[in-house]
Parts: structure tokens; C-alpha cells; sequence
């Protein structure tokens, strides 16, 4: 069985989410179910874990939930990670460039270099494509850059003018990148579902919501602050479902 919390994974919150991992697996457990010993990282904690029969959990995203996993996956529900401006498991993206950077607008960057993390990404790229869509605005996606994280990057060294990043993300960033230090925030996307749990074994969807909610409600308090996590909430698979699919960047790829 997979068990995989990759989407905000990095060393600074390995050992909190290693935590909140052993808290769902020992409930599981005193429920009569099983699971790993460990949470799955790096590349396997995503595609390979998502489309594996033997899901178990993980994080996932909600535009690859939507394009190409809904019919293969079970909801389990959407951790709340307490986004200001958003309900409760919503979030936005925040849309960053340089501090030295005079323009503040969205017309502003219309002809701008964007960087974005990749095309199946609801906050990277779905989140600012329709952004500027519905402000009747010109978008120019120039780097693909693989993550928000590089994206950043790239702004904050000249490689891209802008970027649209996770909130969650974004505040991960700033507090241990320093990000915001370099970059500052210009505008922000409108509120979508946040990324959900999913699993394979429809079955013990029910089990699984129950058995994360009480893990996050015991987890130690130092450890829920890391994770930004408030709790679990349920969105139903429409509300996902109903968010637009946007075309893919057509653009020249390229890493920072």
C-alpha cells in the first residue's frame, strides 16, 4: 500500500508530516485496518502514487484530480489549511514578482514572461489562466519550471517577470526561503478547492476521513502549526469537477 503527502513535503515539514503519518496509520490500525510503515517521497509520491491500485492515501491536486483522476480515485475529503480570504478548505494563488519590479497590476504584466510549475497544475497555471481570461487580459507563459518553488526562483532571479504560487506554498516559501524578502505579491486568483486526499480503496473512504481528522486534531500542536493544518473538511467531487480545464501553455519549455 502507498501513503503519500508529497505536495507539501520539503525538510523543513518531513518530520511533521512524518507525525501526522503515524497518527492516521496507528488508527487505521485500531480500526482493523492496515497501512505502510512510511509515507512515500520524492517522484513516486505523485503520478506513480495517484494512479497506483495499491492507493491507500495521498495528496493530490485538483486540477490532475478533475483531467484525469476522478474516475479512478474516491475523495476522501480536503484538508483546511486556514487560507485567509478562503473557506474552509479553499485556497488561492498568490501572484508574485520582484520587489524592484514597478508594475502592479495584472494589465501591467500582461506581456510579461510567466513562469509556472507545470501545466497540470490548478494553482500554477489553471489559477492564472483564468485569472487573466476573465480580466480579458493576455497571458505569456515562458518557463515551465517544474515547481513553485523554482518558479519563484526564476522570478527572483530575473529568469521570469511573474508567477502564480500556492498560497500554502507561498507561505512556505516565505518562511523558510525568505522569498518574500525578494518578491512581493501583486494580486490573487479567486478561491478554488483545495488539493484533496484521495485513495483507491473506495471502501474505507468513510474510515479514512475519520481516522485523518482525529490524527490532525491529536497532532502536536507545534507540528499542526509547521503543516498550517486547521483540519478535514468534505467537498463534494462536483465542486472540483465544475472548475474549468484549461488549454495548456503552448510556449517554449525550460528550466531555471
Amino acid at each position: 500500500m502507498i501513503a503519500a503527502f508529497g505536495m507539501y513535503d520539503r525538510p523543513e515539514t518531513a518530520a511533521a508530516h512524518d507525525a501526522l503519518w503515524n497518527l492516521i496509520r496507528n488508527g487505521l490500525r485500531s480500526g482493523g485496518y492496515d497501512g505502510p510503515e512510511a509515507l512515500t517521497r520524492g517522484d513516486g509520491a505523485y503520478w506513480p502514487a495517484w494512479e497506483s491500485p495499491n492507493l491507500l492515501i495521498a495528496q493530490t491536486c485538483g486540477l490532475p484530480y478533475r483531467a484525469r483522476l476522478h474516475e479512478k480515485v474516491t475523495l476522501i475529503g480536503t484538508p483546511d489549511y486556514g487560507v485567509e480570504g478562503c473557506a474552509p478548505g479553499y485556497y488561492h494563488s498568490v501572484l508574485v514578482a520582484r520587489r524592484s519590479d514597478p508594475r502592479q497590476t495584472e494589465a501591467a504584466f500582461s506581456s510579461a514572461a510567466l513562469a509556472y510549475n507545470e501545466p497540470l497544475s490548478q494553482s500554477g497555471w489553471a489559477a492564472v489562466y483564468h485569472h487573466f481570461q476573465n480580466l480579458g487580459l493576455p497571458l505569456h507563459p515562458a518557463l515551465a519550471s517544474g515547481s513553485h518553488r523554482a518558479s519563484a526562483m526564476a522570478v527572483a532571479e530575473g529568469a521570469a517577470d511573474f508567477a502564480a504560487i500556492d498560497a500554502v506554498t507561498w507561505r512556505l516559501l516565505e518562511r523558510y526561503d525568505g522569498l518574500g524578502d525578494q518578491l512581493k505579491v501583486f494580486a490573487r486568483t479567486r478561491p478554488t478547492p483545495g488539493l484533496p486526499l484521495i485513495t483507491a480503496r473506495a471502501a474505507q473512504a468513510e474510515a479514512l476521513f475519520d481516522v485523518v481528522s482525529q490524527a490532525i486534531a491529536a497532532l502536536h500542536t507545534d507540528h499542526r502549526h509547521n503543516l498550517g493544518l486547521h483540519g478535514l473538511v468534505r467537498i463534494p467531487p462536483r465542486a472540483y469537477l465544475a472548475q474549468p480545464i484549461p488549454p495548456a501553455p503552448a510556449q517554449k519549455t525550460g528550466a531555471p
